[in-house]
């Protein structure tokens, strides 16, 4: 595990000038400059964005992609490729890699690394001492619910008003 890899989760469908987009090329480039690696699935989107701006920074990057997808390449700022051989794969070493998740506006796919990194939390596994970092307001309403059937739960996120904010809760931390 590289020491201070952040993985960043979004959804893949992102376009250049969409909100998601752009929140996620500023938290790459607010974390390649704050000396952080980025983890990310590597495709494109919101990870697309976070890759070519942490790249443009000086920053490294990790695309972790998966043989079973038909598009397995990496985009071309990722400057190291993990091929992993099954989304449960790719899910869980994008968890090993990252001392902290951020997450940002997403679909199914992004719900459901949220879910699993922050049931981890939840359960008090070894990850259970990494941040989770949800961007915006996009996931406040799921917070909320769950933390009114689980009121302890809501405690193992925090939720950053931009991408200037999860730079100094990342820099904080480490």
């Amino acid at each position: 595990m590289v020491e201070k890899t952040i993985t960043i989760f979004g959804t893949a469908k992102a376009e250049p000038g969409d909100l998601a987009y752009m929140l996620a090329y500023k938290v790459g480039e607010l974390l390649a400059q704050a000396g952080f690696t980025i983890a990310n699935g590597g495709y494109g989107g919101t990870m697309l964005a976070a890759a070519k701006a942490a790249s443009e920074a000086g920053g490294e990057t990790i695309g972790v992609t998966c043989s079973a997808f038909k598009r397995s390449k990496a985009n071309e700022y990722v400057s190291r490729e993990i091929v992993t051989d099954s989304p449960d794969d790719r899910l869980d070493t994008l968890i090993k890699l990252g001392r902290a998740y951020v997450v940002l506006p997403g679909g199914t796919g992004t719900l459901l690394e949220l879910a699993k990194v922050w049931e981890l939390k939840n359960k008090g596994f070894p990850e259970a001492d990494k941040p989770i970092i949800l961007v915006g307001g996009f996931w406040k309403s799921l917070v909320d619910l769950i933390a009114a059937d689980e009121p302890d739960s809501g405690r193992h996120i925090r939720i950053a008003g931009g991408p200037d904010e999860v730079r100094d809760i990342l820099v904080g931390s480490f």
